[in-house]
């Protein structure tokens, strides 16, 4: 544009207001540039014209906007027109779909006519499926429109809500009067708000069970109703709080009375408010639960369509209860800090005072409001619980956490730390009972509203805290070793209880107490402290949490007392050759311990909770699999590794035992001539006597079988006897077999009378002890032979296979061939 003055003789024409700030040139598209210098050439018509075509423009944007309502208009009323048409084109289109189908099913191709027809049947399949796509787009288009106009309904009830009252929609201004005539068309639209939602709630769920694929339409429509919804829920919150405040909520807190231990009622607005107030606190709960079960509902279906993750959802008519009482509480939290047992006071003293109220006054409202298996009680104690949780995150775990990174800091934090962990526990069990005591303690986990009982407790914190469960295990780990460490130094805590020392060997093997498996009291206090651990998390919310705490705390104490039994056992001088019985009482010590806490685990492992957290543990694939643990158990590999320990402990016993009784009766073994000296004149009536070089090998046997006896719980020691006879009965049959020893007639007798003192030991275990020496027994069996019938054996061994068969037939089975052969050449006779 080329600039031009004006005449000075004449006055300029008024300049129209502008805008303080222009847009720069470059800003500017090349069309709104065009247009520009299309009508303002000079700078004269930048003054004479815009007057003129400001007007212009406005007139044209009025006409505008009247021809597209217009159209708008029309678009409607055709639209109905040919919804109103559809149905009967819908009903014409399913009957043609039926007589194409009946059609295809007639033309299939049978026999050898197929091919005749198969060209025929071709089009009427891809028109059925034209039909059939005809028929998707026009229930797609209904849904939408359908949807459409639901959307608009809830458009309007929000907009009528939002403008047709200015303030509170339970005000205090309109609740004085007598009749509130502005609150009930308020409240009528806030629920046909809430109707609405609900309505479009149900088709979206049908659009997901029966069309998944209209992903699209159903994001549009939850777009749309998320917006309505950010527009309503402030508005329905921030009357309630009003309404709340109107009623004298929250009531003032008088904790000097808490700090002097004397706990006295407070006045309870909740059962105080009566007529026209207890009626519209009624409708603004009702609205918020109405509201809260719509998103409960909305939340489902997304996490289902979308994978949205769950949440716990408390009761948000409650939380508007707990959060101005929290505010109040804070204040005096904070001046408690060195005695956080009068902040537990404060909270439970309120949770029990105002629960009447919840009963009586909200769980009615509840049901109104249909919350199915909904608790009141419930979720009140739940919502002071999380108040509380979040206090002690902030004001006390989080402080103590960064201090315990200090070391000359640990001892103290860890004191303070536990104290606290004390009363969480102890103040977890009172709200438990406050929620047991009435219908919470009948509803099953399933049957219950959405996240609350899940909830109850204040190691809650812990969830998202796993750094802060980490210390707390590691502080719980260091207490009960500190613990047990003091015991083991007691020699007392070792002593074994031997009031069944006495008993007959027609004891029951059914053992559960520590008596019962003669187990020293180190290995009570042990287990006591280990369940002590695991009840610190008893009350802990989240599976995998306790799992994580216990694997953390109990589990390492247990491999820590197991390592105390293997210590103490490595420090017991037991051996052939330095033996005392006091040593043995030791050693039966240490494995009635291990067997005795064998038992327990196993015992536990059957415990419901355990169950649940073993199945839990699998699921989340927190180990692997092929480490050879056993899955099916919670301290498998605890009740494996004490196994381990008893069998080695009880194989070294075993192994002593052999090799004293080995070195014993050495010479016995290796001296021939009390078996080959030949047979004596004498009396009828006399009778063998035990072997001089056997006998105090024997008496050894026997003082140490009845130490462990008397010492050894019976099922070890069941296993302990009969594999010491399998021993001996190995020892002596190869012993005597290998020797090329010539048995006379008398040196049989003197074999027999030996042995039978040695069956004389094990006699108080068992009926007939020779039976757990099948060797010996077999022994005697072809010593005892006479010449002619060793003589008969010799030959029907010679002939191979039918030998040993005949061997098996006369009961010879556990000596080898050639050292039956050897024993029958050996054997001398006398003449």
């Amino acid at each position: 544009m080329e600039p031009t003055v004006s005449s000075p003789s004449s006055p300029p024409p008024p300049t129209p207001p502008l805008p303080a700030v222009l847009p720069k040139p470059s800003d500017l598209s090349p069309h709104q540039l065009e247009f520009l210098d299309q009508h303002f050439r000079t700078h004269q018509d930048l003054l004479s014209k815009t007057p003129h075509l400001f007007s212009s423009l406005n007139k044209r944007c009025s006409d505008l906007d009247t021809h597209l309502l217009s159209l708008g208009t029309s678009l409607t009323k055709r639209a109905v027109s040919w919804i109103s048409r559809s149905f009967t084109a819908k009903t014409s289109l399913h009957n043609l779909n039926l007589k194409l189908h009946n059609l295809n099913l007639r033309t299939v191709p049978q026999d050898g006519f197929g091919s005749k027809i198969l060209g025929e049947e071709l089009p009427l399949a891809l028109l059925a499926k034209q039909v059939r796509q005809i028929e998707s787009i026009r229930n797609y288009i209904e849904t939408a429109l359908r949807l459409e106009a639901l959307v608009g309904d809830l458009e309007d009830a929000v907009f009528s809500v939002m403008n047709r009252h200015s303030g509170s929609l339970f005000s205090a201004k309109v609740l004085k009067s007598s009749i509130a005539t502005d609150s009930g068309p308020n409240q009528e639209k806030l629920l046909q708000a809430i109707k609405a939602m609900n309505d479009i709630e149900e088709a979206l769920i049908n659009v997901v069970k029966y069309h998944p694929q209209w992903r699209n339409l159903l994001i549009s429509v939850d777009n749309r109703v998320d917006k309505l919804l950010a527009v309503i829920r402030p508005q329905v919150f921030a009357d309630h709080r009003a309404l709340l405040a109107s009623l004298g909520w929250p009531p003032k807190l008088l904790t000097s009375k808490i700090e002097s231990g004397q706990i006295s009622g407070l006045p309870n607005p909740l059962v105080l408010m009566q007529g026209d107030k207890r009626e519209r606190y009624s409708h603004s709960f009702i609205a918020l639960c109405a509201l809260q079960h719509l998103q409960k509902r909305r939340e489902e279906r997304q996490r289902n369509l979308f994978g949205k993750n769950e949440y716990s959802m408390q009761l948000w008519a409650i939380d508007e209860l707990v959060s101005p009482i929290a505010s109040r509480m804070e204040y005096h939290f904070s001046k408690w800090a060195d005695q956080p047992e009068f902040i537990f006071a404060l909270v439970y003293k309120i949770t029990r005072d105002f629960i009447i109220g919840v009963d009586d006054v909200l769980q009615p409202l509840i049901d109104r409001a249909r919350l199915v298996s909904c608790s009141a009680r419930e979720a009140w104690v739940s919502a002071m619980i999380q108040m509380l949780s979040g206090f002690l995150a902030k004001r006390f775990f989080s402080g103590l956490a960064e201090r315990y990174k200090e070391k000359h800091m640990t001892s103290e934090v860890m004191t303070s730390w536990l104290h606290l962990i004390d009363l969480i526990v102890a103040f977890d069990k009172q709200m438990q009972l406050l929620v047991n005591l009435e219908t919470g303690l009948f509803l099953a986990e399933s049957e219950r509203f959405e996240g609350l009982s899940k909830g109850i407790s204040v190691l809650m914190i812990f969830h998202d805290r796993l750094d802060w469960l980490k210390i707390w295990a590691k502080m719980e780990l260091k207490d009960a070793c500190k613990k047990l460490k003091a015991e083991v130094k007691d020699e007392r805590a070792w002593i074994v209880d031997n009031k069944h020392g006495l008993a007959t060997y027609t004891e029951q093997y059914l053992l559960s107490t520590r008596e019962d498996h003669k187990a020293p009291f180190i290995a009570e206090s042990a287990l006591k402290i280990s369940w002590e651990l695991i009840e610190r998390c008893q009350t802990m919310p989240a599976t995998l949490l306790r799992l994580r705490f216990i694997r953390s705390t109990a589990v390492k104490f247990l491999w820590y007392f197991f390592e105390v039994l293997l210590f103490r056992f490595k420090g017991t001088e037991f051996s052939p050759d330095n033996y005392d019985d006091g040593a043995l009482i030791r050693l039966c010590g240490l494995i009635n311990a291990a067997r005795y806490v064998d038992s327990k685990l196993q015992e536990w492992s059957d415990d419901v909770d355990f169950l649940e957290m073993r199945i839990a543990e699998n699921d989340s694939n927190h180990h692997n699999k092929d480490e050879g643990i056993d899955w099916g158990c919670f301290f498998g590999q605890e009740i494996k590794n004490l196994s381990e320990l008893e069998t080695n402990w009880l194989m070294e016993i075993i192994a002593v035992i052999l090799r004293a009784f080995e070195n014993l009766s050495w010479e016995y073994v290796q001296n021939k001539e009390h078996f080959e000296e030949e047979q004596v004149r004498l009396s009828a009536t006399m009778d063998l006597v035990v072997c001089t070089d056997v006998v105090e090998a024997l008496d050894v046997l026997r003082s140490q079988l009845q130490v462990l006896k008397t010492s050894l719980n019976p099922k070890d020691f069941l296993d302990l006897w009969r594999s010491v006879a399998e021993g001996l009965d190995h020892f002596i049959s190869c012993s005597i077999l290998s020797s090329e020893i010539h048995f006379s007639d008398r040196g049989v007798g003197q074999f027999e009378t030996d042995m039978q003192a040695l069956f004389c030991i094990f006699q108080p275990f068992c009926a007939r002890p020779q039976a757990f020496f099948p060797c010996i027994k077999e022994t005697f069996k072809l010593l005892k032979l006479k010449k002619e019938e060793v003589k008969h054996l010799q030959v029907v061994l010679s002939t191979g296979e039918n030998g040993i068969k005949y061997l098996h037939l006369s009961g010879i089975s556990q000596i080898p061939f050639d050292q039956v052969d050897r024993v029958l050449r050996n054997r001398k006779f006398g003449t």
